[in-house]
């Protein structure tokens, strides 16, 4: 229905004029952006986020579900001014609309943001933040530096834990503007000033919280690689927990805030008298062991252990050497005995074999005069006369036939 054909006497159902208002508006908003400040964050345990956008006079209710959520770049709360883009929508069991938010950024900040993200993304893509990048902090530093404005909350509070963890550690404050034009020549000038001179063990660089362009100096591209080449370990200590800088990923450790970076930097007094305590004890304990075991080795060189020491290394050699004489005597007597057995049978062939032996079975050898064998009937000739040589003896015969 379109609402010029309605007559003034045309009576609706709620649920047909909600249907109407839920086609016209979901209709006329089906991409829109509100910008307004969020109030009343609720995030859902299924990951849904509920809040409400207003400004000085209006506001509407929003929703952001769990798939859009997950692409934030950054974490919204209460007071925030923010861009949403996305849909209008009515729910109708309770009549009221809301916005379906698929994209959110920072108020007047959203290309900001974008320009960071693109500029992590190619730092990361050279391998400015890999992890064997990263250097170890030292275990007890003997001068912490710090990098920070003179004056400020944070400077205080890296002070403060210092003295109170470890009144033996110095602190080096090194002077940077930390906000607005110029800040990051002065960061980069601080951290190459403490690298030349090797003034400290660790360094400290950060500052006390801000907006988002507050803290855009230790973002920006020159200050992030002059952290990275550091010679000197660096702690990232740029505003609170929540905030954060490209900085905090060129750095070897990052550090919620300034005060955690110091607890970070500097060991407590009282943990390293307890290592020195447990060292002490365990070097002793290692050291009398190894007294008692050379006691031991010593004790067992006496004559009488020397003696049976040598019996024990010198019988299983003898032992072997007797076995080994004995195979070896047994080895040629079987080797000679096999020989002789094949002479044996060597010889009972060759006397199988001979012309006598042949003769003695019977057997006699038939020449003509002249000695030539004859081996076939047809070799002799009638009347010819030959000679047959039986074993023993010999004879002559004439051929008849």
């Amino acid at each position: 229905m379109q609402p010029e054909l309605f007559s003034s006497d045309t009576i609706f159902s709620v649920s047909q004029i909600t249907d109407l208002i839920k086609e016209i508006l979901e209709g006329a908003f089906r991409t829109i952006t509100i910008e307004g400040e969020i109030s009343n964050w609720r995030p859902s345990t299924a990951g849904h986020i509920y809040f409400t956008l207003k400004d000085s006079t209006a506001q509407i209710k929003a929703v952001l579900f769990r798939g859009s959520a997950m692409h934030l770049t950054f974490r919204p709360k209460d007071g925030d001014k923010v861009r949403c883009t996305g849909s209008i929508s009515v729910y109708a069991p309770q009549g009221n609309y809301q916005i379906i938010v698929n994209k959110m950024e920072m108020a007047g900040s959203g290309n900001i943001l974008q320009m960071l993200e693109e500029r992590k993304r190619r730092l990361a893509a050279e391998g400015l933040f890999d992890s064997d990048r990263k250097k170890e902090l030292p275990f007890f530093p003997r001068t912490v530096g710090v990098v920070t404005a003179p004056s400020g909350a944070a400077i205080r509070d890296i002070i403060n834990v210092t003295k109170r963890r470890n009144p033996a550690v110095n602190v080096i404050v090194l002077p940077a503007v930390v906000q607005g034009e110029g800040a990051a020549s002065t960061i980069i000038k601080m951290i190459e000033i403490a690298n030349f001179y090797e003034l400290c063990d660790v360094l400290i660089v950060g500052r006390g919280g801000g907006s988002l362009e507050d803290l855009l100096p230790f973002s920006e591209e020159a200050v992030v690689r002059a952290v990275a080449s550091s010679k000197i370990p660096v702690i990232s200590a740029v505003g609170h927990e929540i905030d954060w800088a490209i900085c905090d990923y060129a750095a070897d450790k990052r550090a919620p805030t300034p005060s955690a970076a110091a607890e970070l930097a500097v060991p407590l007094l009282s943990d390293l008298q307890s290592a020195l305590i447990n060292y002490n004890q365990n070097f002793y304990s290692e050291i009398k062991q190894k007294i008692e075991k050379a006691r031991l080795i010593i004790k067992s060189f006496d004559p009488s252990s020397l003696e049976l020491r040598f019996r024990s290394i010198q019988q299983p050699l003898l032992n072997r050497f007797s076995m080994v004489q004995e195979d070896l005597v047994l080895n040629f007597q079987e080797r000679i005995k096999n020989l002789k057995q094949k002479i044996q049978d060597c010889k009972i062939i060759l006397e199988n074999a001979s012309p006598q032996t042949i003769l003695n079975r019977g057997y006699s050898m038939v020449t003509d005069k002249d000695g030539k064998v004859i081996r076939s009937a047809k070799d002799a000739l009638n009347g010819e006369e030959i000679i047959v040589k039986p074993a023993e003896g010999s004879f002559t015969a004439v051929v008849k036939q």
